[in-house]
């Protein structure tokens, strides 16, 4: 017989199954059975992370020495993503918070997302060498126009000023996503960005399958959530509190502000278009590690 069948039995099944089988056995003898061959109730561990690339470990040195050449410049590292969509209104935020006896927030039973008003869309900047953040929180969709927005307010809030003297940006992102490496808005949007300041932007992805190594993830986000663990996001204006209000020991600090802009999905960017970038790629993996100067033009 297949194991299948029986190991996502419940113990009264097994047991109602043995039964019927001639065995007159209780759930207690059946959960002494099991223990004894070694069974235990196991949950589903995330451990498979896709195919690997064959330059997968090498991408990660290839970023690791990038790191290592821009900090030496004392050029900005910064490693970006988007967080997942919150809903915005009396809902049930995961985990709990402490509160006097029986005094819970009591939030909606359903949580269908109220249509007037959405959900927030957060977007993560995250300076690895000043252990500063910022978050652009949309209203809207998340686009590769919306990613490079968040990095506009970035340099206008905090970069412009701390990195005067920069010949050059660093960006660590995952591979997918608004900010992917083969979105091509994504790269229109940077080239519009690097106009602007006049600054070089190198970019390098992490390969497939490995968007939890980016240290956005562990070193802004999962701290944004323990600090809003079981509180209601009642508001965009609770979401840029709570975020402003994350510390850690280390010295973590993150500004946040609401990103008021209407982004439209679906644009679609013409070979001519995508031949105005100008952009080299690196030597190594060049679809995941590339530079944006400013246009001849410019």
């Amino acid at each position: 017989m297949r194991p299948l069948l029986w190991v996502s039995r419940s113990l009264e099944h097994l047991t109602q199954a043995l039964n019927r089988k001639g065995y007159n056995v209780s759930t207690y003898v059946t959960a002494e059975i099991l223990k004894a061959l070694s069974y235990s109730l196991q949950a589903n561990r995330k451990t498979h992370e896709g195919g690997k690339h064959p330059d997968r470990d090498a991408q990660f040195l290839y970023i690791q020495a990038q790191k290592a050449a821009f900090a030496a410049a004392g050029h900005p590292l910064l490693s970006i993503d988007g967080k997942k969509k919150e809903l915005i209104g009396n809902y049930k935020n995961n985990g709990c918070e402490w509160h006097p006896k029986h005094t819970p927030e009591h939030v909606n039973v359903y949580d269908f997302a109220n249509p007037d008003i959405g959900r927030a869309t957060p977007y993560g900047i995250f300076d690895m060498a000043l252990n500063k953040g910022l978050v652009s929180v949309g209203q809207s969709f998340d686009t590769a126009r919306f990613a490079v927005n968040a990095l506009r307010q970035w340099w206008q809030k905090l970069g412009c000023k701390v990195y005067a003297t920069a010949k050059g940006i660093l960006i660590t992102a995952d591979g997918g996503g608004s900010n992917g490496s083969r979105v091509r808005l994504w790269k229109i949007a940077l080239q519009e960005l690097v106009d602007e300041i006049g600054i070089p932007i190198t970019v390098c992805h992490y390969p497939p399958g490995t968007s939890k190594w980016n240290p956005i993830e562990h070193k802004m986000f999962s701290h944004i959530s323990i600090n809003w663990r079981g509180k209601p996001l009642r508001s965009f204006d609770d979401v840029v509190q709570y975020i402003r209000a994350t510390t850690t020991k280390s010295g973590l600090t993150i500004d946040a502000d609401i990103d008021p802009n209407l982004y439209e999905k679906g644009i679609k960017i013409s070979n001519k278009q995508f031949r105005t970038i100008n952009i080299k790629k690196h030597d190594f993996q060049g679809q995941w590690n590339y530079t944006i100067s400013p246009s001849l033009a410019a």
